[in-house]
């Protein structure tokens, strides 16, 4: 039987899920910057202040994903096998979310997601918006950062390890390219299984620059 902990941590779940949901679906209807708090808050039949509970930012009703995208990569070095090197656990990683479906690399004409390939209404909507496309960037440098200390750990590094800042650089770079040229194909052809290929191999073909770049490090 559930405790009323756990009752209230779904209880709480589920807010911030309709919350995020109900804003994404106006954002997307009518554009980030012609939406107000006020509204997504009717909509999802709650109070101004349980929005502002669950999201200080407006954009983080839109990024909701964020933090469990910062997990999943910290989880995937810490728990990688001792055998496989840390750029070859990322490029792993990358095959595994696309094998599992993962909303971050999910290419479909609508819905929501990280800042990925979640859907084209998802890219259109940041870029509509200067505010979400400044966030965009910032959450790219804080996952470079992010990256940067988790490599510099797995390692047994400092965490301003010079060569874990390249590297999370490059891989952050490679993603990027790969997710931009996925979005591209998916935009074409409305095809999700022609945009997953194209996503992995740019993964791929970085992976092997990355690898050349970082030989002699622990990271590759």
């Amino acid at each position: 039987m559930s405790t009323p902990s756990d009752l209230r941590s779904r209880k709480r779940l589920a807010t911030r899920q309709g919350i995020s949901d109900t804003a994404t679906r106006l954002f997307q209807e009518r554009g980030f910057d012609n939406v107000t708090v006020d509204e997504i808050a009717a909509a999802a039949d709650v109070g101004r202040m349980t929005v502002f509970n669950h999201f200080p930012r407006k954009e983080d009703m839109f990024f909701d994903r964020d933090e469990e995208g910062r997990e999943m990569l910290r989880e995937a070095l810490r728990q990688r096998d001792p055998n496989i090197s840390p750029l070859e656990t990322l490029r792993l990683l990358a095959h595994r979310l696309v094998a599992q479906q993962s909303p971050y690399v999910r290419f479909e004409a609508g819905g929501a997601g990280f800042v990925s390939a979640g859907s084209q209404g998802f890219i259109e909507t940041i870029a509509g918006s200067e505010t979400l496309k400044a966030r965009a960037r910032a959450i790219r440098d804080e996952l470079a950062q992010l990256l940067t200390l988790a490599l510099a750990e797995c390692a047994g590094r400092e965490p301003g390890d010079a060569d874990a800042q390249l590297a999370a650089g490059l891989l952050l770079a490679t993603w990027t390219v790969a997710l931009t040229q996925a979005h591209q194909t998916f935009r074409q052809s409305q095809d999700a299984k022609a945009a997953k290929a194209v996503f992995l191999a740019i993964v791929d073909k970085g992976a092997i620059g990355l690898n050349a770049a970082m030989a002699g490090t622990p990271y590759a």
